[in-house]
């Protein structure tokens, strides 16, 4: 029979969110902390009086048949999203290859990407085990119980609180973030030099509204695709929001910058990172239209360039696991993986 344990999540992305469901299902008891005001993480979707941008993920595939297992349990959640005019683009924005059908099926949750994570957070939600804008900020021995963790925290208005009485944590952020966390904390040598080799890029991200599109006889702008992967040296990524099931039919595109760009311009001012940006995306789609809603999202921590390795990290003499995308890719997937295989290890 397994002894029921009291475990903190730190984050509420879908590793996260995986992870907790499945040590609740073991027979645990957890606590999840977000600093932001919802779940999801990185499967984000940001809303504006156009519609939803969907600025981080942009879509998933399913390999592993653990995860096409999960995904049944919430059926109708997630939607197909015919992405099949991906392209790719050269410098001058010439269509170098068009109408390749992606290798697999391209899936959205809708209304939204975060859609998926919500539901699956629903019931740690309702059961009053998400701390939302709650950053932790130390991880500690329980003052009360050597044996035990508590954790530190901020909220949004800078008030500082302590949780404790936790068998174990779990940190389901980014590498950086982890690590910072790992600091702080006792007996934690050993898996911050595990990780100290993982690395992950920023992105800027752009959104754009152009409402002008919707009126007789012209539903959208531009090109006829929905979907490029871009070698322009500023963008990567771009997506008409409109394209994918469930959303408004407002024409929205979402455009993700390249890695090498982000970087370089990491600390810039978001009036200029939109500037720069809207300018790449008119040269890649002809589109040289004012748009009536323009905004950006930095990431600092957006692809893993170079992972872990492996699925999850356990030590359990010290009671702390680490998973994320970051351990096996950046895939949508691969942080789902991730946080099952970990609640598996410790269950």
């Amino acid at each position: 029979m397994t002894t029921s344990k009291h475990i903190a999540i730190v984050g509420a992305g879908i590793a996260a969110i995986t992870c907790a469901r499945t040590l609740v299902q073991a027979g645990h008891r957890v606590t999840v902390f977000e600093k932001s005001h919802n779940v999801g993480g990185r499967m984000a979707t940001r809303s504006s009086p156009f519609g939803t941008f969907d600025h981080g993920a942009q879509y998933f595939t399913v390999r592993d048949p653990r995860f096409t297992q999960a995904l049944q349990t919430t059926p109708g959640v997630c939607k197909a999203w015919s992405a099949n005019t991906v392209q790719v683009l050269d410098e001058r924005g010439r269509v170098a290859a068009a109408g390749l059908p992606p290798r697999e099926s391209h899936w959205v949750g809708a209304p939204g990407m975060n859609a998926l994570v919500r539901r699956w957070a629903k019931p740690l939600v309702d059961a009053m085990q998400v701390e939302l804008q709650t950053r932790v900020t130390h991880i500690e021995t329980d003052s009360l119980n050597k044996a035990q963790w508590q954790l530190r925290t901020a909220g949004v208005d800078d008030s500082t609180h302590v949780f404790s009485g936790f068998d174990a944590v779990v940190l389901a952020v980014p590498s950086p973030q982890a690590q910072a966390l790992l600091k702080t904390a006792p007996k934690s040598s050993a898996l911050l030099k595990k990780i100290d080799k993982v690395t992950v890029d920023p992105c800027w991200t752009l959104m754009l509204a152009f409402p002008q599109a919707v009126q007789p006889g012209l539903t959208t702008l531009g090109p006829q695709w929905n979907a490029a992967r871009s070698t322009h040296h500023r963008i990567a990524w771009l997506a008409r929001e409109s394209s994918k099931p469930g959303r408004k039919i407002v024409e929205r595109w979402t455009v993700q910058a390249s890695a090498a760009w982000s970087a370089e311009h990491l600390q810039d001012g978001e009036a200029r990172v939109q500037a720069k940006l809207l300018k790449a995306f008119s040269e890649v789609t002809g589109i040289r239209a004012e748009p009536a809603h323009i905004e950006a999202h930095r990431w600092m921590y957006a692809k893993t360039n170079t992972p872990l390795g492996k699925s999850h990290l356990w030590d359990a003499k010290a009671g702390i696991g680490l998973c994320g995308d970051w351990c096996i890719g950046h895939r949508v997937e691969d942080a789902f993986v991730s946080g099952l295989e970990l609640a598996l290890s410790m269950a």
